[in-house]
């Protein structure tokens, strides 16, 4: 094994990270440094679909190429993740079991509970559908083991082959859940329980989505064992880490337990790396493919997630809110008529061909047009070249893109304009007019169906016009993100390593778990006890005590408290990656992204790790007859990287000793009045490096009760700072 010996000694004490993103055609690995980011290998192989051992055998190549390119040494690896689409696969192609449903109950709740545990077919796959089996458990006189038994011989007389065990309140009370769940192990059969996935009381979704974690539970387990034996044969004592579809990670032991939270994890990969790669604090994160397109949207640090829908039903599974759009780099140009009608779905990965871009201009000899069905059923209306040597090349989005200078040299999307010029001139002769105006047309179909979603999740998520930023990511986003920037008149940047960046992502994703429970009227001792719940379960998953944070959210319309949870398995990651700034350095920053001098910026205060900066602007109403003054507020960490932006907030510098009376006295100046009486303001603190985000909480007691939480056990001098967002 690479790494040992004299290579071992000079790099001592180094920590490194490894990810690894299995995708459908590829598999790839990326090893980074724990402090600095530094990216100390990278590889990709193809996807051992057809392998004795599945994926798995994919993966201990990549994890075994990885150690030898970075000379690696095997105890060096304190982290090591894995990102997979099996899950989303395995709903897509139908690849799922059978499951039998024990619902319990008993009196009035029991006749709901028979209703509500028998769940309707599921759409799956086209011509796929997940068709639950049920039977039912009187919980009064005498309910005990052999009663549960009955009930389960009769689903695999029915054909399950796993189970869900359901009953109404066992969100507080899951003993006889847990005891249907043993007692099907017993008898072979992996099983789920409803208060595992979901604390919340609708039994109905609940089941539901139990019933679709189940289904995935014997292919996912399978999975989850030899990948498992595989890092440990590649010799990495580091527990392996799994990536969910909202963002974080967790135990593989947990994704045997709920395979579900992987639902999305390939577009979620690509955030978290964003979030700790490429620091992105606000914007839209646009992670360009060769086919399709994945568009999320991140505000204050946090991706937005919400409930996922699987076969046009909801579910209580909480997963990354992400868009996709069936265009990317590899997309290829369509026409009909004489004109360009379309851009996709199908790329030149699917169609088998070259793209012209990637090509010499001296390929293109003799190039003609040709207008094909790149598969049975598709319509005849895609464009190829055929060059006189006989090899065809797709015109793509890519192409496009360096025609028109949007593709920069050294990024990933840049090729040859000069042989992306001769093969779109044949095309452009059909459509009347010169490559260059070719092009703008390809991009322009694109941007409509990439700037739809992009409207509809800043609407949907009140994302403010001064964080409106496009972030692009994936090997394609030169193609696709700088023309829909334009179209949008909104600043976008392409991250470091885009190609990577989802590879990156699982390397570097925190632990997370979400607690929700239905409660009405939360007091403080719901909330406290809520909030150690999330922390206790996320530390249980493996995060290190230290660095767990949680996030609150109130919700009274629905009557929920929902508490999120992150921690990081050992060390903060990128500690090192950037030099510390100065306070004034760090003031130039706001400056730059605000658009003003650095002398209209004044520095608000701080804490040790976070500093608040501000701008004041002069606003009229009234037709300019009244004048009001507003502050814009931007938090940044010590590297320089903004964490919040505010478009109008009020700020009080403070320490420990007088918390309650400066927060106190922040939300007063904050709070507005509405038809519905005082309306209290969101809150940020800023203590230490970390950014304690109580915007979900709307009590003026219950946010002084999670302040004293975060700040309990300091010293009373220690630094603190409220920021407060009028609503």
């Amino acid at each position: 094994m690479a790494g040992t010996g004299g290579a071992q000694d000079a790099q001592k004490g180094r920590r490194v990270r490894i990810g690894i993103d299995v995708g459908g055609t590829f598999t790839d690995a990326v090893a980074i440094d724990d402090g600095s980011l530094e990216i100390l290998a990278q590889l990709k192989i193809p996807t051992t679909h057809s392998d004795d051992h599945g994926v798995a055998a994919g993966v201990v190549r990549a994890v075994r190429g990885v150690l030898e390119q970075g000379e690696i040494d095997p105890s060096e690896v304190v982290f090591i993740s894995h990102g997979t689409t099996q899950a989303t696969n395995a709903l897509l192609e139908g690849d799922v079991v059978t499951v039998g449903v024990v619902g319990m109950g008993t009196g009035l709740d029991g006749a709901r509970a028979r209703g509500q545990t028998q769940i309707e077919p599921i759409p799956l796959a086209q011509g796929k559908v997940l068709h639950p089996v049920h039977t039912f458990v009187e919980t009064g006189n005498g309910f005990g083991p052999e009663r549960v038994e009955a009930a389960l011989r009769s689903l695999i007389d029915q054909g399950a082959e796993a189970v869900v065990a359901a009953e109404a309140y066992s969100v507080d009370d899951p003993q006889r859940e847990l005891q249907v769940q043993q007692a099907a192990r017993e008898l072979g059969l992996p099983g789920s329980s409803s208060h595992e996935i979901s604390k919340r009381y609708g039994l109905k979704m609940r089941t539901r989505t139990a019933v679709i974690n189940a289904s995935i539970l014997p292919r996912m387990t399978r999975t989850a064992d030899m990948t498992e034996e595989s890092v440990q044969a590649a010799g990495i004592a580091a527990p392996l880490m799994i990536m969910r579809g909202d963002g974080g990670s967790m135990m593989v032991d947990e994704m045997r337990r709920r395979p579900i939270l992987t639902l999305l994890s390939g577009p979620a990969a690509g955030v978290a790396g964003a979030l700790m790669y490429a620091k992105v604090s606000d914007g839209l994160f646009l992670e360009v493919g060769g086919t399709s397109t994945d568009i999320s949207l991140i505000k204050n640090g946090r991706v937005m997630v919400d409930y996922a829908e699987v076969g046009g039903h909801r579910t209580y599974l909480r997963s990354l809110d992400v868009r996709t759009v069936g265009v990317a780099g590899g997309s290829m140009i369509r026409i009909r008529e004489g004109r360009m009608v379309e851009v996709g779905p199908r790329s030149a990965h699917i169609a088998g061909l070259a793209y012209a871009v990637f090509s010499e201009p001296e390929e293109m000899e003799g190039a003609e047009l040709e207008v094909f069905a790149p598969l049975p059923g598709d319509p005849a209306e895609y464009v190829a070249i055929r060059a006189a040597s006989g090899k065809r090349f797709a015109l793509t989005l890519s192409d496009a893109a360096n025609l028109l200078g949007l593709a920069a040299p050294g990024e990933y999307a840049h090729g040859n304009v000069e042989a992306a010029r001769r093969a779109w001139g044949p095309l452009a002769r059909v459509l009347g007019t010169d490559v260059e105006e070719a092009a703008r047309q390809a991009l322009e179909l694109a941007a409509e169906k990439v700037l739809a979603p992009i409207h509809a999740l800043r609407r949907k998520y009140a994302l403010e016009e001064s964080k409106v930023v496009l972030v692009g990511g994936g090997g394609g986003s030169a193609a696709v993100v700088p023309y829909v920037a334009g179209k949008l008149g909104v600043p976008h940047r392409i991250v470091e390593n885009a190609p990577i960046i989802s590879t990156i992502g699982v390397a570097l994703a925190m632990i997370r778990e979400t607690i929700e429970r239905s409660v009405s009227n939360p007091t403080e001792q719901d909330l406290l006890r809520i909030r150690r719940e999330a922390q206790e379960a996320v530390i249980g998953l493996g995060a290190e005590p230290s660095t767990v944070e949680v996030q609150m959210e109130v919700l009274p319309d629905e009557s929920l408290v929902r508490a999120v949870a992150t921690g990081a398995t050992e060390l903060r990651t990128g500690t090192a990656r950037r030099a510390s700034l100065s306070v004034d350095a760090r003031r130039g920053v706001v400056a730059q992204g605000l658009g003003v001098p650095v002398e209209a910026v004044e520095h608000l205060g701080g804490s040790s790790g976070l500093d608040a900066y501000g701008h004041t602007v002069e606003k009229r109403a009234l037709f300019g007859l009244l004048k009001k003054q507003e502050q814009r507020v931007q938090v940044c960490d010590q590297e320089g990287v903004v964490r919040l932006k505010l478009s109008h907030a009020f700020t009080q510098a403070a320490t420990v000793a007088r918390a309650r009376s400066a927060a106190t006295g922040v939300m007063e100046r904050a709070s507005t009045v509405k038809d519905t009486g005082r309306v209290l303001p969101n809150v940020f603190v800023l203590v230490g490096s970390r950014l304690v985000d109580l915007s979900g909480i709307a009590d003026e007691e219950l946010i002084h009760s999670m302040i004293e939480t975060e700040l309990a056990g300091l010293p009373g001098e220690t630094p603190v700072v409220f920021v407060a967002e009028p609503r």
